[in-house]
């Protein structure tokens, strides 16, 4: 499967004219913060099946990470358990939100706001998110494990750390996740 389509994710500028973050600045920042993580290098991976391939050396949640929008424009960052489907009609009236039916967002809106192409999709794409214009809601499910693997807003790249962790790092990125039973 070719993946040519997709923007080159080191050329990306966010809507407030900044590059956005690479993963080596995604990782300092989780550094920074006192956040205990360990990362991965691997080949690109695409899709949830592709990520199931990957020997990651220690147990730990995976996620699936859909980038939504509605017909007003509002973003949200839905981020759930790697083999859950979602009905998205269902999800906006579970969540009692106005606006118009949920779909995925465009490419160009991805990288304008999230920083990052398909593929490398994330809640840590919350470091380029600063005008807070992404809600990120996240299934309470994945929040029961101690460990989750999220890509550092590239997809060769898988970093390990307590979903505790992953709260604080949103909070202390302006981003309160809202929490979801699924």
């Amino acid at each position: 499967m070719s993946h040519s389509d997709r923007p080159n994710p080191e050329t990306i500028v966010l809507d407030n004219g900044k590059p956005a973050a690479t993963a080596e600045q995604v990782l300092q920042a989780l550094t920074d913060l006192g956040v205990d993580h360990h990362t991965i290098t691997h080949e690109p991976l695409y899709t949830v099946d592709e990520a199931k391939s990957i020997d990651y050396g220690a147990p730990g949640a995976h996620s699936k990470n859909l980038f939504l929008r509605n017909k007003k424009g509002r973003m949200f960052l839905l981020v759930i358990e790697e083999d859950r489907s979602i009905d998205l009609k269902a999800l906006r009236d579970k969540l009692l939100l106005t606006g118009g039916q949920f779909a995925f967002a465009s490419t160009e809106r991805m990288a304008k706001f999230l920083g990052v192409v398909p593929g490398s999709v994330t809640p840590l794409a919350a470091i380029n998110d600063h005008g807070g214009k992404v809600q990120i809601i996240i299934e309470k499910a994945l929040l029961q494990q101690e460990w989750i693997y999220l890509h550092p807003c590239r997809n060769t790249h898988s970093t390990r750390m307590r979903t505790a962790d992953l709260l604080h790092v949103l909070q202390a990125w302006n981003h309160e996740a809202l929490l979801l039973e699924l």
